[in-house]
Formats: C-alpha cells, structure tokens, sequence
C-alpha cells in the first residue's frame, strides 16, 4: 500500500521530467518546428560552439557567476537567521503574524514584486523621497550599472528568505527538546543553545540546500533580471537566461537555445557531484 502512495509522484517525474529529455536532441540539430525532432538535419556541436565562441559568452557567463555567488554568499544565511529568530519568538500571535508577513512576497509574481522594486527606486520613489530629506539629490538606481547587481540580490533576498526558511524551521522542531534543558540545567545561554544545539542539529538540511543551491548556479532564472534590467545595465546584468531569451527564443532559435540549457545542466550537474563528495569526505551529510 505504501508503495501505491509513490505512484503519483513517480508518474509526475516520469511524464515532465524524464520524458522531455528527448527534446534534448534538437540542441544537436538544426531544428524546424515544421519538419520535427525527426526530419530535422543533425549539426552535432555547432550550437554549442556558436555559445563558447560569441563575443558575449565571457561577459553573460561572468555577470551569471558574479550574481549567482552574491546571492550564494549573501542570500543564503538570510533564512537560517530568519528561523532562528522567528523560533525564538515565544508571543505566538508576533510568531504567527511575522512568519506570514516574511512568506507573502513569496507568491508575487517578479512581474508585481519586480514592479513595486522599479517604482521604489525609482527617481519620485520612496527611496528617493527618503534621499531627498536628508537634501540628497534623486539616484536612477536601475540606470547605474555599479547599483544593479546589489538590486538584484537584495529584491531576491525580499521576496524569498521568508518562504525559504519554512525549511529551516521545520528542522528547527525536530531538534530535540530535553538537549536545550540539559544546556539551561549547564547554565548555557541562548547563543550557546543557538551554537551547540540548534545549528549542529540542522546541519544536514543546510549541507542539503547548499548543495541544491550549488546545482543551480548557472541558473538564475530570466524573470527577475528581465524585469529589473536595461540597456543602460547590459555589461553587469545580462546573464546567461536573459541571453538566451533575447537571443534564442524571441529569434526562434529552438536548437541554439536547448543547447545552452543543457550546457547549464551539465554543469550544475558536475557541481551536485563535487559538493556531495566534499560534503561526505569532511563528514557532513549528502543527498545520497
């Protein structure tokens, strides 16, 4: 009976993510939609080189790499501090009422939190208007290419710490118990319960999501960046999604654009690998 529970499940990853993987043959085709993964001619790697030997490769793959270990470095403990915080609140109306006002932005659409990002800074927005009492003059901050990188990863920071430290919280309630009592009978503080107790005792789940997170390193997502960015930010924005989009897609470049999403794959693939190993060999927990 219990295996009868997988079925969905397994049927869900059959039907949208293992069955699809035969459209990765177009990235090694000239594909027309009109003549099918069948009749299309068969190119090998030429869209792949066509990628490494555009003159913008080096500049989308960098900004990519640049963004995604901001968001890395910078992003990631944002959640864990948020549990640790929201678990520390004993007032469980505060609790409840903090937790779902860190887990709205979570269910707006980067075209709405996108849109309330670009009105803030904008030059009549808040932050301007908050620049301006203290007789600063107005920042177009979207328009400054050393302000856009910084944008990019607080706005993401905004709209998903909250929702992302669900995770967290739920490990938090796993941990048990009677050891925090054992610390207070020890006169241990609550930045030695914090220390000892409560971060050991998440660890695997946070080794767990650093390694998904290093597996979609290269994978930024186009919406976000596609509705902050502009031509004036190109050199520090675009990234490997929004060039695909512009380049792939809107030229109806099917092949040109499958190829670089398995090139994406692939790597975030080696990453899975490397950082499971590294996690098991320095005696953490891994995904297998």
């Amino acid at each position: 009976m219990l295996y009868l529970f997988l079925l969905p499940g397994i049927a869900y990853f059959i039907i949208f993510k293992y069955l699809p993987m035969y459209g990765i043959i177009i990235a090694f085709q000239d594909y027309s939609p009109f003549l099918g993964i069948a009749g299309s001619e068969f190119v090998g790697l030429k869209h792949f080189v066509r990628f490494f030997t555009d003159d913008e490769f080096v500049r989308v793959f960098r900004n990519t790499i640049l963004i995604s270990l901001y968001k890395l470095v910078f992003g990631f403990p944002v959640p864990i501090l948020l549990a640790l915080m929201l678990n520390e609140v004993r007032i469980r109306w505060f609790n409840k009422t903090m937790q779902t006002l860190v887990y709205i932005p979570h269910f707006f659409s980067w075209v709405i939190f996108g849109g309330i990002v670009i009105q803030a800074l904008s030059p009549t927005g808040i932050v301007n208007a908050i620049l301006h009492l203290f007789g600063m003059d107005p920042v177009l901050f979207l328009g400054h290419k050393e302000y856009f990188r910084s944008i990019v990863v607080i706005s993401d920071i905004l709209k998903e710490s909250g929702w992302a430290s669900i995770v967290y919280l739920a490990a938090i309630a796993g941990v048990d118990p009677t050891l925090y009592e054992a610390a207070r009978m020890d006169g241990a503080k609550k930045w030695r319960e914090i220390w000892h107790i409560t971060l050991p005792g998440i660890r695997n789940t946070i080794i767990i999501l650093l390694i998904l997170r290093l597996g979609s390193v290269l994978e930024l997502g186009v919406q976000q960046v596609f509705m902050l960015y502009n031509p004036l930010v190109y050199d520090v924005g675009d990234i490997i999604d929004t060039y695909v989009y512009r380049v792939g897609l809107t030229e109806q470049k099917y092949s040109f654009a499958t190829a670089v999403g398995l090139f994406q794959s692939v790597v975030g693939l080696i990453l899975i690998y490397i950082s499971n190993g590294l996690s098991k060999r320095f005696g953490g927990g891994g995904l297998w």
